[in-house]
């Protein structure tokens, strides 16, 4: 589609359009989704059930395929990159892409963090001439020791053994990023607490100025939520500038509110994130601002499930004669959330992608539980799932009788 063609077309895009969010699901799937949120929709009840499969899991109680079947089978691809297949397939008739997001938390050994490395390695090889799958993806604390990562962005006095560890870490996260440029695979490194982020950044900016020179590869998110980021998002442009390289660009508002302000109030510093939801959307609106104004230079991708910064990254698409499926613009939200987003975004041509994490059952349930715990964080979040579900149901109801 030309630029002049999506001007012209004026954007009629309605996230309220059930019949388009859930298209792909039986009507046995939709009242099993709709169970599911229906439970999430009760606080008490998610922390009960939460607490329940913890202790159940601990006691080696035989509850996988109760797991697997219902809140896994919501929110993840499988358990393996092969079990993906199926989810991936699907997302790509209707022309959505799938970021393949290996979820294992919590492994702190040098063996896990090879197992790790291989496993992503696997995924960006997976990627490759594969329209179905745009992006590839990371978390640095799955390959490096997050103590580590902590001890470096403090100035702590590094042992030989640290050193030798950070420069496996440098290692590890080269050897991605090397085969993803070989490849032509864009790969995100994905944000974390402020207390490991700088180091992070640093990192993630290295390979930047190493395999962005001529498009853009790496991405860095960008954790609005915090109050230095956007002027972080400026500065990191005005370095790519200076440097001659491509910046990446993930915007998400942030997935750590509840432990960032628990270690402030421990430590006694000031907390990093905005004290209001306002402030952190106004950022995250700024920051699309900032991206558009320099999209020469920016490439990005909006992480969110908020619909008004969907639209408003639509709208200004619209207003500077930006194709809908220009390929530096995305759109990534959850599997299993918010599919009245991306699926609506789809069926206009904007380019969009699914987060997709998969791993052995046990091995994601650290995910789980926070997809849950955030879901009830997030006021409205699990109501407005919950309530567009029953009023696909309701359509579906009177459409047959």
């Amino acid at each position: 589609m030309s630029s002049t063609h999506a001007t012209a077309t004026k954007s009629r895009v309605s996230f309220e359009d059930t019949s388009v969010a859930f298209s792909y699901k039986s009507n046995a799937q939709l009242r099993k989704t709709y169970f599911i949120f229906a439970c999430m929709n009760q606080n008490w009840l998610v922390k009960l059930g939460t607490f329940f499969i913890k202790l159940l899991l601990f006691l080696h109680f035989p509850v996988k395929k109760l797991i697997k079947y219902t809140v896994f089978e919501q929110f993840c691809g499988g358990e393996t990159l092969q079990e993906c297949n199926r989810t991936i397939e699907n997302l790509d008739k209707v022309h959505i892409g799938t970021i393949l997001d290996y979820s294992v938390e919590g492994e702190e050994s040098e063996a896990s963090f090879d197992r790790t490395l291989k496993e992503i390695l696997e995924t960006i090889e997976k990627a490759h001439n594969n329209s179905a799958i745009p992006f590839a993806v990371f978390k640095v604390t799955g390959i490096a020791n997050t103590e580590l990562l902590n001890k470096i962005q403090d100035e702590h006095d590094l042992t030989n053994d640290d050193k030798a560890a950070y420069e496996r870490v440098r290692e590890r996260m080269n050897m991605l990023c090397k085969r993803a440029a070989e490849l032509d695979v864009k790969i995100f490194v994905d944000g974390e607490e402020s207390w490991i982020q700088d180091t992070i950044d640093t990192l993630t900016y290295g390979m930047m100025e190493k395999y962005n020179h001529d498009k853009c590869i790496v991405f860095n998110t960008y954790q609005m939520y915090r109050r230095d980021m956007l002027d972080n998002l400026k500065l990191a442009a005005k370095d790519a500038r200076e440097k001659g390289y491509f910046l990446g660009v993930k915007l998400v508002r942030g997935a750590y509110m509840e432990k960032e302000r628990q270690r402030a109030h421990e430590n006694e510093y000031c907390e990093p994130v905005h004290t209001t939801k306002e402030a952190t959307d106004k950022d995250y609106n700024s920051g699309i601002d900032f991206c558009v104004e320099n999209r020469e230079t920016i490439s990005i991708c909006v992480g969110t499930h908020n619909e008004y910064s969907c639209k408003y990254l639509v709208d200004l698409m619209k207003k500077n004669n930006i194709s809908h499926d220009d390929k530096h613009f995305y759109f990534a939200q959850l599997l299993g959330m918010s599919d009245n987003i991306s699926f609506n975004l789809a069926k206009a041509n904007y380019n969009v992608a699914k987060y997709v994490p998969y791993g052995p059952v046990e091995a994601v349930m650290p995910y789980l539980f926070r997809r849950a715990e955030e879901n009830t964080s997030i006021a409205g979040q699990t109501s407005r799932e919950f309530s567009l579900i029953r009023k696909e149901m309701i359509r579906r109801k009177k459409k047959s009788a």
